[in-house]
Formats: structure tokens, sequence, C-alpha cells
């Protein structure tokens, strides 16, 4: 018998049929840290990041929460997210001026926490330039994880690994110890397989959602290559619908695309993106989803095939972000 296969029956054994299941159909097996007691008792469960020596909470704090607030909102935000036990914080460049909030705010708390940040640079000098831009933006001397941003093309991943790419900024900094790991966020599968098949990267930020998963086969193929590499995988849109309809109020203005907003699909959605392998999900852009993702998160159970059934029968209803 293999370690995979036993692994699978010691899952069964603790999580039962119902998930398992909901599992085996996804072609992508439920992680086992779901059953993992920290020895520290958390609020938020906690789980390991690959090969990284990290254990981060399951939920993380996206840098939007805090983009366009006011430093001491955006300080009560932080301080706040930190009583909650999140240990996971992601920003970018992009996000507007979630890099002169943050700093200050989490300033802090600064070596107990995980700090992720990105760059949509291609170039080396390009990255190196926003590299020492975020740093000082938020007030550290590293990134415990660094990672090429929204990785779309096979251009982008040319120039990446190119004469002059990124990549040999990344690599430069991480021997300066600015940066401990190195990691991409992909919302493309091709591009994410390419990125992958190049490099051994520390993790991978990927739309694990159940309305791209079951309405666009968006992600079990990813997140099977990454899994079988050993990465830690991040999730976006976790509580991503759909995108906004032409005739919606747009209540969620900082995000992009449609959220689910009520407690329980809140629940369901980060059920299902926490009932994959995934270390943690990165919340959308307000702190009020921010909140209900924690409340879920403390309440965490596997998904059961009930309840995957049901989301895949709902992701019929709706027009999924991310198609394969």
């Amino acid at each position: 018998m293999s370690p995979h296969e036993l692994s699978r029956r010691e899952f069964l054994r603790a999580a039962g049929i119902a998930a398992s299941t909901a599992a085996v159909a996804a072609c992508v097996p439920a992680p086992e840290s779901v059953l993992i007691t920290d020895e520290q008792t958390y609020k938020i469960p906690r789980r390991t990041l690959g090969n990284t020596g990290w254990r981060l909470s399951v939920v993380g704090f996206g840098g939007i929460v805090v983009m366009n607030e006011m430093p001491d909102d955006a300080e009560a935000l932080v301080a706040q997210a930190i009583e909650r036990d999140i240990n996971y914080f992601d920003v970018a460049p992009s996000y507007g001026n979630a890099e002169e909030r943050l700093g200050p705010a989490l300033e802090p708390y600064r070596k107990d926490v995980f700090l992720a940040c990105k760059t949509q640079q291609r170039t080396k000098a390009g990255a190196e330039a926003e590299l020492k831009r975020s740093l000082e933006l938020l007030r550290t001397d590293h990134f415990d994880v660094y990672q090429f941003h929204a990785v779309t093309t096979m251009p982008d991943v040319e120039t990446i690994f190119g004469s002059g790419g990124a990549m040999e900024a990344f690599q430069e900094a991480r021997e300066k110890s600015q940066i401990r790991h190195i990691g991409f966020s992909a919302h493309s599968e091709a591009a994410a397989l390419a990125m992958l098949e190049r490099f051994k990267f520390d993790t991978m930020l990927y739309p694990v959602n159940w309305a791209c998963w079951h309405g666009g086969n968006f992600g079990p193929k990813v997140i099977a290559k990454a899994q079988e590499q050993g990465l830690g995988i991040l999730a976006l849109k976790a509580l991503a619908k759909q995108k906004w309809p032409a005739d919606a109020v747009k209540k969620w203005f900082k995000c992009w695309y449609q959220p689910v907003d009520t407690p329980e699909d809140v629940a369901l959605g980060l059920r299902f993106t926490l009932t994959k392998p995934v270390t943690a999900a990165v919340c959308p852009s307000h702190a009020e989803l921010l909140w209900m993702m924690c409340d879920a998160a403390e309440k965490f159970t596997p998904l059961s095939a009930e309840e995957e059934a049901r989301l895949a029968q709902k992701s019929k209803e709706v027009q999924p972000l991310f198609t394969a």
C-alpha cells in the first residue's frame, strides 16, 4: 500500500465517507491538514505551508481591506485581525495605497506574521525597483514570500525567465535575504502550469472557488500539479460568485467581482476551498467579508458530499470568473 493510499484511509476514518467522496469526485484529495491540531490553540486553525516551515491561519488578510482607509482605521483593522489570530497578510503595489496603509499598521506585529507581497514587473530592473519600494512602504527588511503577480500569458512567463527577466531579481533578492521564499499568482491555467514546469516554487496563489471548479473545470489540474510538487497552496477568490451583473448595485465597491455575502454562503464557499489541499484563503476586499470568513473558519468542518453536490448544481446558475 502506498503512503498516499494510507493517508486516504486515515482521512476516511477521521472525516467520514461523505467528505472523502466529495474529494475523490473532485479528483484532488482533501488535505490531511484539516485534521491537524496545533500544539497551541488558535481561534482560527493553522495549516502548514508547503516546505516553508510556516503554519498559517487558514484565513489570510488581503491588503485591499485597508486600501483607502484612514490610517487609524487601518491600524484598528489590523489589530482586530491579529486579535482573531490571523498571521498571514498579503499585499501588492497594484492595490492602490494598501502598502502605505498596511506598513505602519502591521509594524508592531511584523516579527510574528507571514507577510506576502507581489510584483507585476516582468523584467529584472522593474522587479528590483518595485521590491525596494514595497519594502520601504511596508517598513520591513524582508518579505516571507515574494510573488510574481497575476501571471496570465505565455509572454509573461517567457519574459520572467528570459535574460534580464524578473526571476533574476528574485533569486538575487533571496540571496540577500530580502525575500525568504519565491511564489507566483496566476489567473490562467496554461500560465500556471508553465510556471510550475520552469521553476521549483515555494508557494502558489491561485483561484480555488466552487463556481470555477465545477462550472469552469478551473482548478483541479493546476492544484494537482502543485500538490505533486509539494508547493504551499494559497487560495484566491474563495468567496467569488460571478462577475458583477450589468444591473447590479455594487455593494462591495472594492471588489471587481460579485462575492457571496451571507454568513451561510461565505461559510460554504470557504469550506469548499479549505477542503481542497489549500493552506489558506485570502479574503476579498472588505472587512465585513473578512470577519465572516473568520467566523466560518473558527467552526470549520470539511465539506460533505451532499454539500459538494449542491455547490456543483449551484455553479450551473452563474458564470464562473475563470474557465480552463
